[in-house]
């Protein structure tokens, strides 16, 4: 079977549910914040779209999203445990 693979804009959506379960619904993820991720090296493209678009795989979005996730909360005011 084929592993699942999202567009940056399907990325963005799945990790701003993640995200928003531990935020009380005030911290999201952009399209521009998985492009930033890619920069920073917390995800790698697992393919391409037909247009030549990166995807994403949902097990390294999960963890780009957990290593990520400490800072973001705190920007958004949010303290952890």
């Amino acid at each position: 079977m084929a592993e699942d693979l999202y567009n940056g804009t399907q990325a963005a959506e799945l990790a701003t549910r993640w995200r928003r379960m531990l935020s009380a619904d005030s911290a999201r993820v952009s399209r521009p914040a998985i492009c930033n991720w890619v920069t920073r090296g917390h995800l790698e493209p697992a393919g391409l779209d037909p247009r030549g678009r990166p995807l994403y795989a949902l097990a390294d979005l999960a963890r780009a999203e957990r290593a990520t996730r400490p800072r973001a909360l705190r920007l958004a005011g949010i303290t952890t445990p």
